[in-house]
């Protein structure tokens, strides 16, 4: 039997977005995303129950502000006192684990998709996705936009507007597009 697309997603493989399975759970995360987008800000202090509900994991005292978006949800795995900032975006065709204390500024963006490099194949929505590991105690300034595949390590600490191609090690001090060390 073949494996379906999720299937061949959740191995790393190459797969089609455009898939009906997938599309409904994107939608059902485009709707608890729209949910918490509405709450009012005082009822956003801490995770909200669309999103408790929608994530992979998460630990205490998390913030996520709003706008956010994400496009599966249950690939998005937050530690203790996380906080995303608004603007936050998280492509999670794989999956994404942001540690305890990690901060994200503003505009942070974070993709796991690659999309083929064949036209046709672009097309007809075919492309892979890799983890995105962010340690505990990071913070990314605003806009900073994470490639897919990359980790960072503890405490590290990655300059606005930085995009990040590759790994950085713990304690790290970086920025730059792309991103090195300062």
């Amino acid at each position: 039997m073949m494996p379906s697309e999720l299937e061949k997603m959740r191995a790393g493989d190459w797969y089609t977005c455009l898939d009906p399975e997938l599309e409904m759970m994107r939608v059902a995360a485009l709707d608890a995303v729209y949910a918490h987008n509405q709450l009012a800000p005082s009822d956003r202090r801490s995770l909200s129950t669309p999103l408790a509900r929608l994530f992979g994991s998460h630990g205490r005292n998390c913030l996520v502000e709003a706008p956010f978006h994400c496009s599966y949800g249950f690939n998005t795995h937050l530690g203790d006192d996380v906080f995303l900032n608004v603007g936050c975006v998280i492509l999670d065709s794989a999956p994404v684990h942001i540690g305890s204390g990690t901060l994200c500024g503003p505009g942070v963006q974070i993709y796991c998709a690659t999309h083929h490099t064949n036209i046709s194949k672009r097309r007809a929505g075919v492309e892979n996705a890799r983890s995105v590991h962010i340690g505990q105690n990071v913070w990314l300034g605003g806009n900073v936009i994470v490639l897919p595949g990359v980790s960072i390590g503890d405490g590290a600490i990655v300059g606005a507007g930085s995009v990040v191609t590759r790994d950085i090690a713990a304690g790290a001090k970086v920025a730059g597009n792309p991103a090195r060390p300062l």
